[in-house]
């Protein structure tokens, strides 16, 4: 998946615009372990570096996530996918869609970028397999064109990785 992929983008709310640049200012301050904000003049589009925890699978690898914020975030989840290359875990496609409950029907104005990417780290370092999930190339066909992983009815079954 590229990074020009993504919903069709509406400029931001002014609620949007505050909150993002608070929560920009306080990640600058105080980063979450194991993530760093690559730096654009775009509030609208994060691309952040993940570097896998100490002792997991993923120990040292490093992974970029693209962070999309839709016109009325926080009210409104932003869209977040791996960029190329994913990492192999059950519950991340090879197109960068990852299947996590916050990023859709659990999301709650209360979480910022920060909870998420933590959220993000805990998945993969809780993983204890490296694998594509069974569907993968399924899900990944129906999803050419640039379908957001929005758009999918996503199944929350497994909460083990």
């Amino acid at each position: 998946m590229t990074s020009s992929s993504g919903p069709s983008r509406k400029s931001l709310s002014k609620i949007a615009c505050n909150r993002l640049q608070k929560e920009l200012a306080e990640w600058q301050v105080s980063p979450p372990a194991g993530f760093k904000h690559k730096v654009t003049d775009n509030l609208q589009r994060w691309v952040i570096e993940v570097v896998g925890a100490p002792g997991t699978l993923y120990a040292n690898e490093t992974y970029q996530l693209q962070v999309d914020f839709p016109e009325h975030y926080p009210m409104e989840a932003p869209q977040v996918i791996f960029l190329h290359p994913a990492p192999l875990h059950p519950h991340i496609y090879s197109n960068g869609h990852i299947c996590l409950d916050i990023l859709y029907d659990s999301w709650s104005p209360a979480m910022t970028v920060s909870s998420v990417c933590i959220s993000i780290l805990s998945m993969l370092s809780s993983s204890a397999v490296k694998q594509r999930p069974a569907d993968n190339d399924r899900y990944v066909k129906n999803c050419r064109n640039g379908k957001s992983p929005k758009e999918t009815r996503w199944w929350f079954h497994d909460d083990k990785v």
